[in-house]
């Protein structure tokens, strides 16, 4: 099955871009779902056709939803969010605040996450094309499996019959409800619930794809989205540069966008070198409905399979080497000075600091936490560099590392090298 996320700048027709590539895919055979985790859901509009909450066939083979958060949320939340009300409630929060912070953060995107992941493991399709919010919503949102996994996996007790033999105990000597087995039980189910999704979406048959205007700030934010996903582990397989002024017939206002339009998309060959950049022309009307919006697809992809299989190596591996490992992160742009690493028992941070890239552009300051495999948690961090785009950590075992395996806590320099 093959998952493909579109997103871009607000307002350069990601959702329309979304909406051809799977309007195009189900025309070739696919069974196709197409789902928004865009709060302004847009979808109904681009097909012209009612959407529910249940995936809706708008074309053969061709289905669309609008994701249900309240039902998702009910199903994964809403024992723990009665815990959480009762602790607040013995510490005398009103009801109206007190659930308001019971809501857990980025709880759409979450649940929407898990709706994509429910309809990704039923059989049901061949693929899925999801509409992803704008860009900076985009990567808060695919940051959100791992991260809020780490967490659960600290704040879930790892023994139900501890937590069932103290809560009596404590409760009645602070007052406090303690979680019982059942609020327990929901946070274990979410956390792997996430982390599968965070398997999903950084595995083979899954990829990110940007939408752009030829305009030198949409590409600039485009060129720190491909940095930014790849450092969470997500592939980005190409580039749609959508509304490009056709050069036939211009007149001499349009002449000269085209001009400009043609140095800011030599940029984007330069910037994404190794992706495919398909083009997408500005149409005389908006498209609207099946048909029109795989004929947009259809001409953008210029033969090419808009579902195909994705190419190249995963933006997060990990080769053996004499005497230990290496951990590669494809870091597309950034340079060495902006990357720092720290060492903290199993795991990794990895830190990308605000600076330019390597085309000029800038680059956002965001920070994974990385857990380390097993096999590399027993290992020493020995070195790190950036070279063509990528991080490379290199570890050593025990036996090969000099002075044995060093500190729990270890940390790479100040900055990659």
């Amino acid at each position: 099955m093959r998952v493909v996320l579109l997103t871009g700048k607000g307002g350069v027709g990601k959702s329309t871009v979304a909406a051809g590539t799977a309007a195009l895919a189900a025309a070739r055979g696919g069974r196709t779902l197409v789902l928004s985790t865009d709060a302004a859901h847009s979808l109904a509009d681009a097909y012209g056709a009612p959407v529910g909450t249940r995936p809706t066939e708008v074309a053969a083979g061709l289905h669309v939803l609008q994701v249900d958060t309240q039902r998702r949320f009910e199903q994964s939340w809403a024992e723990v969010q009665r815990y959480l009300l009762s602790v607040l409630e013995v510490a005398g929060i009103e009801q109206v605040a007190a659930e308001e912070l019971t809501v857990l953060p980025g709880a759409e995107e979450v649940l929407a996450l898990l709706e994509l992941r429910r309809h990704a493991r039923s059989g049901e399709w061949d693929v899925i094309v999801v509409d992803c919010g704008p860009t900076a919503e985009t990567l808060r949102l695919l940051a959100l499996p791992e991260a809020l996994g780490w967490y659960l996996a600290r704040l879930a007790p790892a023994h139900h019959g501890m937590v069932r033999a103290v809560a009596p105990v404590i409760s009645r000597a602070t007052g406090v409800p303690l979680p019982d087995g059942g609020v327990v039980d929901a946070l274990l189910r979410l956390r792997t619930e996430l982390d599968d999704v965070h398997e999903l979406l950084t595995g083979p048959g899954a990829s990110v794809r940007l939408v752009l205007t030829p305009e030198r700030v949409v590409v600039a934010e485009a060129r720190r989205s491909w940095t930014s996903l790849s450092l969470f582990g997500y592939r980005v397989d190409g580039v749609v540069a959508n509304r490009v002024f056709p050069t036939a017939g211009a007149d001499d206002w349009r002449a000269g966008w085209v001009l400009a339009q043609d140095t800011v998309l030599a940029e984007v060959e330069e910037s994404f070198a190794g992706l495919p950049v398909w083009r997408s022309v500005y149409r005389a009307g908006e498209p609207v409905g099946v048909e029109a919006l795989r004929a947009l697809a259809e001409a953008a992809y210029a033969g090419d399979d808009p579902v195909g299989p994705v190419a190249g190596p995963a933006p997060f591996r990990v080769t053996t080497v004499d005497g230990g490992s290496v951990l590669h992160l494809a870091l597309p742009g950034a340079r060495r000075e902006q990357v720092e690493l720290a060492r903290h028992g199993d795991d990794l941070v990895v830190t990308l600091r605000p600076g330019e890239d390597a085309v000029g552009g800038q680059v956002g300051s965001y920070r994974r936490l990385l857990t380390l495999p097993p096999a590399l948690a027993r290992q020493t961090v020995a070195g790190a560099r950036v070279e063509r785009g990528e991080l490379q950590v290199r570890f050593a075992r025990p036996d090969a590392a000099p002075g044995g395996s060093g500190s729990s806590e270890a940390r790479a320099g100040e900055g990659a090298r």
